[in-house]
């Protein structure tokens, strides 16, 4: 086992592209890890979804071997965590599992709102920060610029700021030193029972589930009879290893160190990440606090397109939620869409990272319902009640008040294009809280509601900035405001998996736009098909799509003409009758591509 004076674990943490992964790759390459016929870019973005989006979705860990400048040999656990607001929680708990972090800021465009973020939940876990200006190799460079930026906005001391190229490899050196005299070491006492935290876990085929733990007191060995104290359940561990980037067994993990172990666990329910493991012979007093637990805020519910598939997704979604904590589901049933589950995501770009996932890992063809967030109903008779579905929604007439869900955003932008954001917030009926400025760049902090903001607020916001606004949001309490449920009506029946919850002064125009799209999806039958938007009895939108026609008079030459008209009246008398009780087929298809109308 490694001394702990000669341990760091740290996390690299900072905005979208701002060079994380790239600065992870040439770490792993100095250490020399990895052979070099084996190394290729974003090594760690080991998910195929990763590599084609050019994101990191999931937190990875490797362990590497560094010999520094006064001769002594340091072990170095590294945690490489994503930048997008929607997997903020994979950050929060690498974090936890460490004591120090590199900042990556890009010294061209400087802090951005992510920055900030991962900032103060670096700060909250008592981290030690070390600043790090990447990409000093590009003409637009101006570290000195961002120095001043992350002292100013961030708070930080960044005068002893390392300057790096993580593209070219300058200043790595530099970084790996600032590691070992920077950070603090881990504590820990190898003498006391088994305490290691579980931080990750995720389902192998032929292993069953592998779990990703950082030891805090105490040795876990092969043989040991673990203990997950949240849940009761006992195993013996039966191969204990770590990542370099490749998994490699070992003995036993010490104090301090980051590494896996697999336990012939069969059951998901058995790993709960936050989780505190321990020697079943000689377990610990009181478990470790664990982590904060996540909140979904977007609600989607997701059906399969066959439904001889439901049993599959069942077991897929099981086995999805163990790798991602932050994805809750539970099952449901739709009249249009038969039976499914309602999922529970942090954002948007999560939801479609989780359909992506079972698409291509579980093989699984998915329809999605439009997303929703959690209004609280407030009934006449006192009673309060949690919505996640609008099909669930309760008669009006019971109804007192409702309250949404209102965020607090932390926009960046550059001046040119403050105004054209500051009337998009407006738009989305935002309640400006603070503008301030951070050298040419405007820092405005809105109040917006939570349902305005989850479907495309980011991708808007990116237009109308040309991509140089960055956006980072924390959730701010609830309101009440005056929502109504819009349905929508096909042939006189309600569709339940289209149903919304919108703001009145919005229903129309939504309205108007599903109904157009609508027309536009919805294949052509026999009859007639109306389509409308309704709230409550009153319609507010139609469109109508027209029959197919038949020519039941082709084969009527000549003669007299009431034989033409005999012909006709009877095929307008038996599109009347297929219209009362005709159904209206939609494909599935419909319904995923009518969910994506821009109202912008």
């Amino acid at each position: 086992m490694t001394d702990l004076a000669h341990i760091r674990n740290f996390a690299i943490i900072a905005h979208i592209d701002h060079g994380k992964s790239t600065l992870a790759d040439r770490l792993i390459e100095r250490c020399g890890s990895l052979p070099e016929r084996e190394f290729r870019d974003q090594v760690l973005d080991t998910m195929e979804l990763e590599r084609e989006r050019g994101i990191t979705i999931k937190a990875q860990t490797v362990r590497l071997t560094y010999q520094a400048l006064d001769g002594e040999t340091y072990q170095l656990n590294l945690m490489d965590t994503p930048g997008h607001v929607d997997f903020a929680y994979e950050v929060s708990r690498s974090l936890a599992a460490c004591e120090g972090s590199l900042l990556v800021v890009d010294a061209s465009q400087g802090v951005e709102a992510q920055t900030l973020a991962n900032v103060y939940a670096a700060l909250n876990n008592d981290h030690e920060i070390v600043p790090v200006l990447n990409k000093i190799d590009l003409a637009a460079a101006e570290p000195e610029r961002v120095r001043q930026q992350i002292q100013e906005v961030a708070g930080l001391e960044a005068s002893a700021a390392l300057l790096a190229s993580a593209k070219t490899g300058e200043g790595i050196e530099a970084v790996l030193e600032a590691l070992v005299t920077r950070l603090p070491p881990p504590r820990g006492e190898a003498d006391k029972p088994l305490k290691a935290l579980l931080v990750d876990s995720w389902y192998d085929p032929y292993l069953g589930v592998v779990i990703l733990v950082r030891v805090v007191d105490g040795r876990l060995a092969k043989g040991v009879k673990l203990k997950m104290m949240a849940t009761g359940a006992v195993h013996e561990a039966e191969r204990v290893g770590i990542f370099t980037p490749k998994p490699e067994m070992i003995e036993a993990l010490g104090p301090g160190e980051i590494g896996f172990v697999t336990a012939g666990i069969k059951h998901v329910a058995d790993c709960k990440v936050g989780d505190t493991l321990t020697d079943d012979r000689r377990p610990a007093g009181r478990p470790l606090p664990g982590f904060k637990p996540t909140m979904p805020v977007v609600f989607s519910g997701l059906f399969p397109a066959e439904a001889v598939d439901y049993e599959r997704l069942r077991e897929s979604l099981a086995k999805l939620a163990l790798n991602d904590a932050s994805f809750v589901h539970e099952p449901e049933t739709s009249a249009a869409l038969g039976l499914g589950f309602r999922c529970g995501f942090l954002g948007l770009l999560h939801l479609e990272i989780v359909q992506e996932r079972l698409k291509r890992e579980f093989g699984l063809d998915l329809v999605a319902t439009a997303p929703s967030v959690i209004y609280r109903v407030h009934l006449r008779d006192g009673g309060v009640l949690e919505l996640h579905n609008p099909a669930d929604m309760p008669e009006a007439v019971r109804i007192d008040h409702i309250e949404e869900p209102w965020i607090k955003a932390t926009i960046l932008v550059p001046d040119d294009y403050l105004g054209a954001v500051l009337a998009l917030c407006e738009d989305r009926r935002g309640v400006q809280v603070n503008l301030t400025y951070a050298g040419s760049r405007a820092m405005v902090v809105y109040r917006l509601p939570l349902n305005e903001a989850v479907h495309d607020l980011y991708d808007r916001l990116k237009s109308v900035s040309r991509g140089y606004a960055s956006f980072d949001y924390q959730l701010d309490g609830y309101a009440e405001s005056e929502l109504v449920k819009m349905s929508v009506l096909i042939n006189g029946e309600p569709v339940d998996a289209l149903a919304a919850i919108v703001h009145r002064s919005h229903a129309e125009a939504r309205g108007r736009a599903l109904c157009r799209r609508l027309k536009e999806l919805i294949p052509r039958q026999l009859f007639k098909i109306a389509i409308q938007a309704a709230i409550g009895g009153r319609i507010i939108a139609r469109e109508t799509v027209s029959a197919f026609r038949k020519d039941v008079t082709a084969k009527c030459y000549g003669g007299d003409v009431t034989r033409k008209r005999k012909l006709l009246d009877k095929q307008k008398a038996g599109k009347k009758r297929m219209r009362r009780i005709g159904k209206v087929e939609i494909p599935h298809t419909v319904f995923l591509a009518a969910l994506k109308t821009d109202d912008g």
